[in-house]
């Protein structure tokens, strides 16, 4: 408990201190770092993935561990400690654990929450204070360093809230991680181009609620991502259509578990689609 006070009491220190301010003015973003998500495309031949059982288990250096929660929440830990949650909706399972990073989306109350733990030292909101008009992050926490790229979604009675949600982007360990979100449309050129290469790209399967399949494929062959974890599936149905749909281009590898552990230098030689099996936190994994 003391490590973990100070660990989060260090995070707010250094982000008072050093960091670059979530929302940035024009000025500052043209200062900003390459994004090495596009810098690396095609410069990381692989042979295998890592996986090991435990979401608390140390990692190997080099490594990211990812632990599918389920919905579209995954944990998203870092050799040196860091604990990242996606689409953050109060709730992880039986576990003490407080992340350092959430992300949300506000599709639909699965995906955010209101209620965040004052302890919790970064939360990113996928849309802006102002309808339409959306958010910019670049968090960078040296050993992670995560952006967005604005998309639109269906708002109520059918209409559209413009750039109200958020494609995340973690780059982490040399690997680019990108999680799609509530996805409503295929995005466009320009932000195929913003979002770079994915080398694991986590993506919405469930057929409709989000996009249709068709699209959904699309999406995912035109990313050409090394890795590509399926979420957002709420029955058998839905997985097993996108995995026929899917598997001509890409290798299937279907999980017992919730976890696996990734590197660079370990991509797979072959695109390959990981199924993970969806499973709350809990302290005594």
């Amino acid at each position: 408990m003391f490590r973990r006070s100070l660990r989060v009491l260090s995070a707010q220190i250094l982000t008072a201190l050093t960091l670059t301010p979530l929302t940035l003015p024009a000025s500052a973003q043209e200062q900003r770092r390459p994004s090495h998500c596009i810098a690396i495309a095609d410069a990381a031949p692989g042979l295998e993935v890592l996986h090991r059982a435990n979401w608390q288990a140390p990692l190997p250096q080099y490594s990211v561990g990812i632990h599918y929660i389920g919905h579209a929440s995954f944990l998203i830990r870092t050799p040196g400690g860091l604990e990242t949650v996606t689409d953050f909706n109060g709730y992880l399972g039986q576990t003490t654990l407080i992340p350092d990073i959430v992300t949300m989306n506000h599709a639909h109350d699965t995906h955010w929450t209101e209620a965040i733990d004052p302890a919790i030292p970064h939360v990113l909101r996928g849309w802006g204070e102002e309808f339409g008009a959306g958010i910019d992050h670049h968090l960078d926490l040296g050993e992670m360093l995560i952006r967005n790229v604005s998309t639109d979604i269906r708002s109520a009675y059918g209409g559209t809230e413009p750039e109200g949600n958020s494609i995340f982007i973690f780059e982490v360990e040399g690997l680019c991680i990108a999680h799609l979100g509530h996805l409503h449309h295929e995005p466009t050129d320009e932000q195929y181009a913003a979002l770079g290469r994915a080398d694991v790209l986590m993506v919405p399967v469930d057929g409709g609620l989000t996009l249709p399949l068709p699209v959904i494929v699309r999406v995912t062959e035109r990313l050409k991502s090394s890795i590509v974890i399926p979420m957002h599936w709420f029955s058998g149905y839905a997985l097993e259509r996108f995995l026929e749909d899917i598997d001509e281009s890409f290798v299937i590898d279907r999980r017992d578990g919730p976890f696996m552990t990734v590197s660079l230098r370990d991509l797979p030689a072959r695109p390959t689609v990981v199924v993970l099996q969806p499973q709350w936190l809990t302290d005594t994994q």
